[in-house]
């Protein structure tokens, strides 16, 4: 199981689709402490996850955020980090890794340099991540790229792929685009029907080609669909939403998953262990006979879910029938 913690809404950039819609004058005074970080990384222990993700906003901007690296490795978690890239100097890639970070996933979406600065908001953004994924690489941390698929930069996939290969990433994770935060503006943007599953095909077959792991994220039905194209896979479920993932947000509040703006909790209020454990919210995900429409109905039920964001944005309820089904 794995869960992410925002760990700041603030951020150094001011991206166009960001789901917390975080940025550099964002107010952290509420924000959960180092001690309250720390007493929740035990939580998240008890509950029985394995890895913690920091991410936030950009967490690089928390200046306890190396003790709270060290702290979530010394509870016997797993801690990974989910970053822009821009501020990891190869002081902060070696301090990282000394802390005992074990992988770090950095957000490139083109190789265009003008197209990425546009889309992340700040000129010069391109050039400070590609710098920082050198330094996260020379520094031993595995690497990830998260790329956030869109009309604009389908086409860029496999040369991205390729890319990133030859620099030494371990794993490329492109996003597909839910209409939520910031990205609202962009629900156009996003891909959709053919172009959907298109893309998701396209990235299943690149595994052939590829050493590095690709996974289609907020994309559930790759699950399915890599199972019937005979591609074994080492994921579970595609949407673990609620089963084994949650987020918690800067302020403590729980949330079902990043895109999807339920709160379920606040770790102010109650532990987190006993909100994983007793929410009914997460007991009624946990039951598939409570999911609606045909993904109660499909024999896919338990590898893929559908996308309980995508289900709440289109149709207002999150156990509705996802509305891209890859069967329709």
């Amino acid at each position: 199981m794995l869960i992410s913690w925002n760990t700041t809404k603030r951020c150094n950039l001011y991206c166009k689709h960001c789901y917390r819609e975080s940025g550099p004058d964002e107010d952290t005074v509420k924000e959960l402490s180092t001690e309250e970080g720390k007493k929740l990384i035990d939580e998240i222990k008890k509950a029985g996850f394995r890895i913690l993700i920091l991410s936030g906003g950009e967490p690089l901007l928390r200046e306890d955020i190396y003790e709270l690296v060290a702290k979530t490795k010394t509870a016997g978690l797993v801690p990974a980090m989910g970053s822009n890239g821009t501020l990891l100097t190869k002081e902060a890639a070696n301090e990282l890794k000394k802390s005992g970070l074990a992988g770090i996933a950095i957000s490139v979406d083109s190789m265009d340099a003008t197209y990425h600065d546009e889309f992340r908001g700040v000129e010069g953004a391109f050039d400070l991540t590609q710098a920082g994924i050198e330094n996260a690489l020379a520094a031993g941390l595995r690497v990830q790229i998260n790329l956030t698929l869109t009309e604009n930069n389908q086409d860029e996939f496999e040369k991205i792929v390729d890319h990133y290969e030859k620099k030494g990433v371990h794993a490329i994770h492109p996003f597909f685009l839910v209409p939520t935060g910031r990205a609202l503006s962009m629900e156009e943007e996003g891909l959709r029907s053919q172009a959907y599953f298109g893309m998701i095909k396209k990235i299943l077959e690149k595994q052939h080609s590829t050493k590095l792991e690709l996974k289609p994220t907020c994309a559930p039905q790759f699950m399915p669909m890599a199972k019937e194209m005979g591609l074994e896979q080492r994921f579970s479920r595609g949407c673990l939403a609620g089963i084994a993932y949650c987020c918690i947000l800067p302020k403590g509040e729980v949330n079902i998953c990043p895109y999807l703006p339920i709160e379920v909790g606040n770790v102010r209020e109650k532990p987190f262990d006993e909100i994983w454990r007793d929410s009914e919210i997460f007991a009624k995900l946990r039951n598939y006979k409570n999911y609606e429409g045909n993904c109660g109905k499909c024999q896919y039920i338990n590898i893929c879910g559908g996308c309980r964001a995508r289900a709440y944005y289109y149709k207002g309820n999150y156990m509705a029938e996802e509305p891209w089904c890859f069967r329709r």
